[in-house]
């Protein structure tokens, strides 16, 4: 009998189907407020036109003589009383003109800008960190804790800013950046802490705060864990909007004489100086007091950018 060999074969209705690779799709990495902040501010044009201002100021302020040779403080009547601008001049000591007292405007332009940037950082982190640590501590304990804060609160709000300013600074004889730093810091704490407050009463009944206390977590860790970075993001929008506000402020107060005077370089000395001679020599009070409106609205545009990457119902 003859050897059979069976072979097996594939069914009929058996087709080949050539193998398909599928792509391997990597999760996207979930982005904290933060990240998604940032990558909003990125694409914000006003975010990137105050920004490149900002840096400009700062660059001018630490390094003021990187942009011009001429003394601030040194005049020649003589030669230069109310001189005119020379415009075609870009960067020369008369590029925008000379003061009534001889004086460089330009280069007291440059020169003044450290103490306006100096004033408004300075009294910007005073207020946040003091009035964020008040604000933070009534929010979170509540009862007759947030009761005191609250009212010694509402005593120093009650105090109009700029009048409880004067009357803070005629007790100085010498009126110093720092005098001025003080005087406005002492009064501008309470807007600070009314927002930190309100931040932190809704943080404070988050599902991972009443976690941390189950688990024992101390009240120190569950404030600067917890708390503080989920309760900053109205702060910084407030405090960098009343940056601006402060260097205005500064310039108000100079110009009444009672904030800084001379020999200290500044943008409200030269608009009051600029006042006397407003009829003859427009410039002495024109570019200081467009570096000023600058400057104020570079931080409120940078503010009103980080109010709408950090708020999601505007998004």
């Amino acid at each position: 009998m003859p050897d059979v060999t069976k072979t097996a074969t594939a069914p009929a209705d058996a087709v080949d189907t050539p193998s398909v690779s599928v792509p391997e799709v990597k999760a996207e990495k979930a982005r904290s407020l933060w990240g998604d902040a940032w990558r909003d501010l990125r694409r914000n044009p006003y975010f990137l036109v105050s920004s490149v201002l900002i840096f400009f100021l700062l660059l001018i302020s630490a390094f003021p003589g990187m942009f011009t040779s001429a003394s601030p403080t040194t005049g020649d009547l003589v030669k230069h009383y109310v001189g005119k601008p020379e415009l075609g001049n870009i960067g020369s000591a008369g590029w925008l003109g000379y003061d009534i007292q001889g004086r460089s405007v330009y280069a007291r332009l440059i020169y003044g800008t450290r103490a306006s940037i100096i004033v408004g950082v300075a009294v910007t982190a005073i207020v946040t960190v003091l009035g964020g640590i008040v604000g933070m501590i009534a929010g979170y304990f509540g009862g007759w804790v947030d009761a005191i804060l609250s009212r010694l609160t509402d005593i120093f709000f009650g105090i109009p800013f700029l009048l409880g300013a004067m009357v803070v600074l005629q007790a100085f004889v010498e009126r110093t950046v720092w005098v001025v730093v003080f005087a406005l810091a002492f009064l501008g704490w309470t807007q600070m802490a009314r927002v930190m407050r309100g931040a932190v009463i809704t943080v404070k009944h988050a599902d991972y705060v009443h976690a941390a206390k189950a688990l024992g977590a101390g009240t120190t860790r569950i404030l600067f864990r917890h708390i503080l970075p989920n309760s900053m993001a109205p702060v910084i929008v407030v405090a960098t909007i009343a940056l601006g506000g402060y260097i205005s402020a500064e310039a108000t107060l100079s110009y009444l004489g009672l904030g800084l005077a001379s020999p200290t370089v500044s943008w409200g000395v030269d608009i009051s100086a600029g006042v006397q001679a407003i009829r003859t020599s427009q410039h002495i009070l024109l570019y200081p007091s467009i570096m000023l409106s600058l400057t104020v609205l570079a931080f409120i545009m940078l503010g009103e950018a980080v109010r709408n990457a950090l708020d999601p119902k505007l998004r």
